[in-house]
């Protein structure tokens, strides 16, 4: 580690939060030469996640992610989507795939990933406060910075710290965990529209290498009380599922997730941000981890040019880069402002619903 002197930075970029945005970030920066640190508040990567660590074919096989153990991951063929009454769907796309994960060990990996890229890990350590000067940011117990990274969830303290844009529309999710569980139909990626359940959202359940995780989210409003109801969710499907009654979880996630799109201003005067702290996910399907990984990406390799070979303000680029989710902005007033059940209960199999079930879940991949 170099020793920080009055003027000069002791880092190149500090990116503050190890999940995978700023994981991409972080690996993109170092692996151009610059100085990283990621600062991470849990002493251990693979606790208290906010994600249930699903990723889409993209991501599997244009990015890092790629590169994860086989042990770590489940490929799942297609998508079962329920109506409130329960009738299905069956949705497939012609060679794509998602993988489950063992979410709490692929975040691990990661960070071993980073470490042995060269990146300072520190675990433990939370961004505190930081303070701009002539060289960059001065962040409270770590040194200077030329460039902040906030890749710290939606409750972004960089972006505060920053004066930057600030997540104001969320889902609020619990998910459960069953190790050693089995679907009767482990290939399929099963989605449960209920309005009563999921105001908002929806439940789904999948096969993970561990276990089956079943998971449940509402629209979140200041004026909605309580937690979503797994425990109604897997009394009205879990039979259906092969889940036998009573089974208590090994683990529990909660979070908010962005869904209202991409926060303004994304950057400014010398910090940029990424992943959930940018509303970089899916305000239909609150899918994130393959926009937010290339996004954190594109910041790093965009830090890097800036920084050795005097390329373009880092800021124009992370701007570039982030997706804006116009259509699916556009859903997601349609989803808060008129979900009804009976429609879906009507409507399902139908081609106009399938067409645009796999919209949702398949994009132009469809």
């Amino acid at each position: 580690m170099q020793t920080e002197s009055s003027d000069a930075c002791q880092w190149d970029v500090v990116v503050v939060g190890a999940s995978f945005a700023g994981a991409a970030c972080a690996l993109a920066a170092r692996r151009a030469g610059l100085r990283v640190c990621v600062l991470e508040r849990k002493r251990d990567p693979g606790m208290r996640l906010h994600t249930t660590g699903i990723i889409v074919r993209e991501a599997a096989e244009g990015t890092h992610l790629g590169r994860m153990p086989p042990a770590l991951w489940r490929r799942i063929e297609h998508v079962r989507l329920y109506a409130p009454n329960l009738r299905s769907l069956a949705l497939h796309s012609r060679g794509d795939y998602f993988l489950t994960t063992d979410t709490p060990n692929a975040m691990r990996w990661l960070a071993d990933e980073m470490r042995a890229a060269g990146v300072e890990l520190r675990l433990m350590q939370s961004f505190t406060d930081a303070r701009r000067d002539h060289a960059g940011w001065h962040v409270d117990s770590l040194g200077r910075t030329h460039w902040l990274v906030g890749a710290d969830g939606a409750k972004s303290r960089v972006a505060a710290r920053a004066g930057l844009g600030r997540v104001r529309e969320f889902l609020y999710g619990v998910e459960h965990e069953y190790l050693g569980a089995h679907l009767d139909e482990p290939g399929a990626l099963h989605c449960f529209l209920s309005r009563r359940l999921a105001p908002g959202y929806i439940g789904w359940a999948a096969q993970n290498p561990t276990g089956v995780q079943v998971g449940l989210a509402f629209r979140h409003r200041a004026t909605r009380t309580g937690t979503p109801d797994i425990g109604g969710l897997l009394r009205r499907v879990g039979g259906g599922l092969g889940l036998p009654p009573g089974l208590a979880p090994t683990a529990i996630r909660a979070g908010l997730i962005p869904c209202g799109g991409l926060v303004g201003p994304l950057a400014g005067d010398g910090a940029i941000l990424t992943g959930d702290a940018a509303g970089i996910v899916s305000p239909v399907t609150a899918g994130g981890i393959h926009s937010a990984w290339r996004h954190g990406e594109a910041v790093g390799d965009a830090i890097a040019e800036h920084v050795l070979h005097a390329g373009p303000c880092p800021m124009q680029a992370a701007s570039a880069a982030a997706p804006r989710f116009r259509a699916k902005r556009a859903l997601r007033w349609l989803f808060d402002h008129a979900q009804l059940d009976w429609p879906f209960d009507l409507l399902l199999g139908t081609p106009p619903l399938r067409w645009a079930a796999r919209q949702v879940y398949f994009g132009r991949r469809a």
